[in-house]
């Protein structure tokens, strides 16, 4: 059981890639080629979306727990791995503290987003790499990120999150 939720939190940690555009070309300044060829298609509409999507992801990369929790609708579900996480309780109860330890220590370099609206939802698709230390040898991975949200009276909250991600070759 161990294995499984630690193979899990890593491929949930590894899968995490939504940097804000400013940070992915500030903190991979020695990757430039890497970061001029962002590819990013986000309309106006779906800005304030993005801007959440991108909080939650410093949040959890910073071990800030408690914007994490305030940005995820109480019924979010995240799925990774064939596995899912059916609430903000059980996300928030299992691997946000890991994933969050993890993280603090990885840099991400944003490589394509895209967005869009329809009415009360938004949905963001991100792709990134992931560059992380695991048992102290570098390691790139190749991330993708789908998020939904859904506005609510108080702003966008995330109602669903599909990670996936494989190892740089």
């Amino acid at each position: 059981m161990k294995a499984i939720a630690t193979s899990f939190t890593l491929a949930f940690a590894l899968a995490v890639a939504s940097p804000a555009m400013a940070q992915a070309s500030q903190s991979h300044a020695h990757h430039p080629a890497a970061a001029a060829s962002v590819d990013v298609d986000v309309p106006a509409a779906a800005a304030a979306a993005v801007a959440v999507a991108e909080r939650f992801n410093t949040a959890l990369s910073s071990g800030d727990l408690a914007t994490v929790e305030a940005l995820l609708a109480a019924d979010v579900l995240i799925q990774e791995s064939g596995g899912a996480e059916h609430s903000r309780e059980e996300y928030m109860g299992h691997h946000a503290a890991s994933d969050a330890a993890f993280l603090k220590g990885a840099h991400r370099q944003l490589l394509r987003q895209r967005a869009r609206t329809a009415g009360e939802f938004a949905w963001v698709g991100t792709e990134s790499e992931l560059h992380a230390q695991k048992d102290g040898k570098p390691l790139t991975v190749l991330s993708a990120e789908t998020m939904v949200l859904k506005q609510a009276a108080d702003g966008w909250r995330i109602v669903h999150i599909h990670w996936s991600s494989r190892t740089k070759r």
